[in-house]
């Protein structure tokens, strides 16, 4: 089977209580867990975490939690690879026997079911043992700078600084919205940014990290727009 891992841990510093809290009307955790129902993907969609308040809000919503998760993997270190391998070992254990596995942020209201059930499919087509979200990186990175301690400016890499940007290689970066993945390949904790990697390109519009309040606040504003003008169903 295949299932939707939702890691939610109860100990958000820079944003307090941040998984469940109100996102536009409703805790921000209810939209990963709406889009993971609704793309059809799932056998079952299980919350993670370690905090009762947080599974009760899940549950409301639809999401399984049938474990809280161990203290040893719910401190600020806990990767998340170990999250999604410990979930799948409960449910093997459990006489359950896992094919593929979503892991999706708690923090990603811009996930759509349709990205879900897309990337999915790209997984499976081109047989890779990861599919992630990546977005375009919006100026070059070849003609990125670094502040020095003297508070000058060195560029990273210089040699670039007379090419025309429409000459220098597009760049992408992580989305934090989603990872696709085998089990074996969660289970062998294998590297998601590797050659056996499939990116799934997300538009920067629909990318937004929410890491700290003036994210949360923008966050709210782009996503009012983009239901506005039609480019989040």
């Amino acid at each position: 089977m295949n299932i939707c891992v939702i890691p939610a841990r109860g100990g958000s510093k820079r944003i307090p209580r941040k998984n469940i809290k109100a996102f536009n009307g409703k805790p921000i955790i209810a939209y990963s867990i709406e889009a993971a129902l609704e793309s059809n993907c799932f056998d079952q969609v299980i919350v993670s975490t370690d905090d009762n308040e947080i599974a009760e809000v899940a549950k409301t919503y639809g999401a399984k939690v049938p474990f809280i998760r161990p203290a040893e993997l719910s401190n600020d270190y806990a990767g998340t690879i170990p999250v999604i391998k410990h979930t799948i070992e409960w449910l093997e254990d459990h006489n359950n026997t896992i094919d593929n596995v979503c892991c999706l942020y708690a923090t990603a209201p811009f996930i759509q079911s349709q990205t879900i059930s897309k990337a999915f499919q790209q997984l499976q087509e081109l047989k890779a043992d990861y599919c992630f979200s990546v977005t375009s990186f919006a100026f070059p990175i070849q003609r990125s700078i670094r502040i020095t301690q003297d508070d000058k400016v060195s560029m990273f890499y210089p040699e670039n600084f007379n090419v025309r940007s429409q000459d220098l290689e597009e760049a992408y970066h992580d989305a934090g919205q989603f990872y696709w993945g085998k089990t074996q390949a969660f289970k062998d904790e294998l590297p998601i940014f590797s050659e056996t990697a499939s990116p799934y390109i997300l538009p920067r519009y629909l990318v937004q990290d929410i890491d700290t309040t003036e994210d949360w606040i923008r966050a709210e504003v782009m996503y009012r727009v983009l239901q506005e003008t039609g480019l989040l169903s």
